[in-house]
């Protein structure tokens, strides 16, 4: 894989540094600006886009309704798909997960949505089936909202940004740069799409070479890969941190749009000659072989053949960044044994790896092999209930069974820490997402700790078929299958309730206790004081790390309940600290004790004249907070306590930054030269922020107040505000943005 910095040309069928067209121009030959100029209100710089269908699961489509409700919205303008698939399993008990799975088919009823529940299909496998149409777009509140290999666009977003959908405004995003993905070659045997995905994830992550860009898939590699194969692969894009992807359209897509049954959803999308990339990646698939991504992220991944050769060093590695970042550490070296390293357990499942092609060549691995009577396990999740059916039709079910595997209903579980938890220094591999901290389910914060490592379904059998060794399917002779795959919808026409257009305003809504609404937030003051509740200097923050996934996220529709898990298993006396904050600035409110934070006000000026304007509150820093999830919980968890900033050098994603915005947190940021020596208790106050704000200014001066004595001056910076998040920012969320809206109207 080459990666190139400068601007290429695609022009008379490969790339070219130059061709005698202006780029300005050319730009707009791509696909992805042929898409997004088909569904932009704005103008060509700042894009107002509208989409063609939502979609959400049962951790976010509650928030997401409750928001719009609460605007105004009486109708689901477009198809809306409400899944059920993250919190099937993922119970604390009491009646929580199906109080609200039976919200969602009542709200899809009253709204005029499309209800999918329990186990009949994850999130992005029914979008694939049943919603993607090349050149359209997609919203979803799911990070991996990718179906980009279908000709259609997918943005993983926070639920704020789908309920602005709900409401019928717009997207609003800066024309994001493309990157060309220029793909040759043809898999090798026994190399699946997830190697492809992680050595693209390698590739870019660190270097931040396509952070917030669309990926565009072109080239004559593309031919040669089955649509399973293109769709486990631009999935995982959402790991190297781009916006989007779109690929190339051809009949292999057509065939699979009339295979389920939707032969009017396609479209030839290509390049226009001569279109103009930002930047290209040459991806050449003779040279990809079997990888696994060791703890804790996908891009921290190595061909299997070297990991062998250098476990010892890799894995103590690992257990070296846990006790650093945990306190804990794992028992992982000690799994290499004679040359060869032992796993604890395999995994297939969710919308990476529980595709059809992807569980036929690892049935096709096992047929007439074992998994062992040791320690080792094996799970297949199906991605959706016509991919079991199709499975069980061909006999493939038959092989993995009879091999040692247990077969389990489509669930998402295993990609965030719900399904499947390894016993403690436990190593899993998985052919799912991520592989981030717990994301596997344990609980390093009382002292539980398993990892996982992330590879293709291909080698998970092989080392399945070795009893655990760890295997690259390379060194096995199969035959590799080649089917057809027949798509049934019986079990959709039979369970899913399909409502769009048909809106029942009638339908009450059935909301079971757990489903609460938000507490009251204010609008910006004039000036603004947070105390540091967290600071955490690792290279990034991921979401995982600022709101827990697992069975934390049961409590998803109860806003402060769920503000209890924020930074759980990273900071643990962050809720206490940040509860403490609230409760100064709640007294301040009231009329209460202010001797404490008058204290601190008199160190930068005139206390009685600050009090009544100042608006007090928690901030985190981090290095980059928000790679991972699109939840909207890891932002808006911090509100609920009293949050009322981030700060930071820069945001891992768009989707976090939007996160934050609309919940009313200021997107502080710092000059990457700017040193950050503070510590919890440490308080940043930032004069006339309100006034800046609203004036557009970017650069702020303000004053860090030590716990500890001086007062030093720094600059921060709130940067690219549309008038829109401005206007969030001031009235303090986005819900109060809406109610302010309505009321004026």
């Amino acid at each position: 894989m080459r990666l190139d910095p400068n601007g290429v040309f695609l022009a008379g069928g490969r790339p070219v540094s130059s061709c005698g067209a202006a780029p300005e121009l050319a730009r707009k030959n791509t696909i992805a600006w042929q898409i997004m100029s088909r569904h932009n209100e704005g103008d060509e710089h700042l894009l107002a886009l509208r989409f063609d269908a939502l979609i959400s699961h049962d951790i976010t489509y509650v928030g997401v309704i409750q928001q719009a409700r609460f605007s105004g919205m009486t109708e689901f303008p477009v198809p809306y798909a409400l899944t059920n698939c993250h919190n099937s399993l993922c119970a604390v008990g009491g009646t929580i997960n199906e109080d609200d799975h039976v919200y969602g088919l009542s709200a899809a009823k009253k709204y005029g949505g499309i209800y999918v529940p329990a186990n009949q299909s994850v999130i992005h496998s029914y979008a694939r089936e049943q919603m993607a149409a090349a050149g359209g777009m997609i919203l979803g509140t799911d990070s991996h909202t990718r179906y980009g290999a279908l000709g259609c666009m997918g943005i993983g977003e926070g639920g704020p940004e789908l309920a602005k959908q709900l409401l019928k405004n717009t997207y609003d995003v800066p024309a994001p740069e493309v990157v060309l993905v220029w793909v040759t070659g043809r898999p090798r045997h026994g190399v699946g799409p997830h190697d492809v995905a992680l050595t693209l994830v390698r590739d870019t992550f660190a270097s931040g070479f396509v952070n917030n860009r669309v990926l565009e898939f072109a080239g004559p590699g593309i031919a040669a890969l089955p649509m399973d194969y293109r769709n486990a692969i631009d999935v995982m894009t959402t790991e190297t941190t781009c916006l989007s992807s779109v690929w190339q359209t051809d009949e292999v897509v057509r065939r699979h749009y009339a295979a389920h049954g939707r032969p009017e959803a396609y479209r030839p999308l290509a390049p226009i000659d001569p279109a103009y990339y930002d930047r290209m990646i040459e991806l050449n698939l003779d040279e990809i072989e079997p990888m696994i991504a060791l703890p804790f992220h996908p891009s921290n991944a190595y061909p299997i053949r070297e990991f062998l050769a250098r476990a010892d060093e890799l894995l103590t590695a690992v257990e070296d960044e846990a006790q650093q970042r945990f306190g804990l550490r794992p028992r992982l070296a000690d799994k290499v044994q004679g040359g060869r390293v032992l796993a604890s357990q395999g995994v297939i499942a969710g919308c990476s790896g529980g595709l059809f092609d992807n569980i036929a060549e690892a049935a096709a691995i096992l047929r007439n092999q074992s998994t062992g009577d040791g320690y080792f396990s094996l799970s297949v999740y199906p991605t959706s209930v016509p991919v079991s059916m199709e499975l069980t039709r061909r006999g493939l079910s038959n092989d993995l069974l009879a091999a040692g595997a247990v077969i389990k209903p489509s669930f998402c579980g295993p990609c965030f820490g719900a399904g499947d938890v390894p016993a403690h220094n436990g190593l899993s591999l998985r052919h799912t997402t991520r592989n981030f901290p717990s994301r596997e389910g344990s609980k390093p914060g009382e002292g539980q700790f398993a990892c996982v490592a992330l590879m293709d379904a291909r080698s998970i059998a092989a080392t399945a078929a070795a009893g655990g060794w760890i295997t690259p399917a390379d060194q096995l002779d199969y035959d590799a299958p080649q089917l057809d795959y027949h798509f049934d919808d019986s079990a959709f026409r039979h369970r899913v309730y399909n409502g769009f257009g048909h809106p029942q305003p009638e339908t009450e809504l059935i909301m079971g206790p757990n489903i609460t609404d938000w507490p009251a937030m204010y609008p910006m003051a004039e000036h603004l004081l947070v105390e540091l509740a967290a600071v955490i200097h690792d290279e990034v923050t991921t979401t995982d790390e600022l709101i827990p996934s697992g069975e934390t996220s049961s409590y998803r529709s109860n806003p402060v309940k769920l503000a209890e898990f924020t930074l759980s298993r990273r900071v643990p006396d962050y809720v206490p600290r940040a509860k403490a904050i609230a409760r100064r600035e709640q007294a301040r409110r009231e009329g209460g004790d202010t001797d404490a934070l008058r204290a601190v006000l008199e160190r930068v000026g005139d206390a009685d004249a600050l009090l009544g304007q100042t608006q007090t509150g928690s901030c985190v820093f981090a290095n980059r907070p928000g790679d991972g999830s699109a939840r909207e919980q890891a932002a808006s968890c911090q509100r609920v306590l009293g949050g009322l900033a981030n700060l930071c050098y820069g945001y891992a994603t768009k989707r976090y930054r939007s996160n934050c915005i609309n919940w009313g947190m200021v997107p502080f940021t710092l000059d990457e030269d700017t040193p950050f020596p503070y510590e919890p208790g440490d308080c940043l106050f930032v004069p006339n922020l309100r006034s800046s704000i609203q004036q557009g200014i970017e650069a702020m001066p303000a004053k860090m107040i030590c716990a500890s004595g001086p007062v030093h001056d720094l600059t921060v910076y709130v940067r690219g505000l549309t008038d829109g998040e401005r206007q969030i920012l001031l009235d303090g969320c986005l819900m109060n943005y809406y109610k302010n809206q309505h009321t004026t109207r």
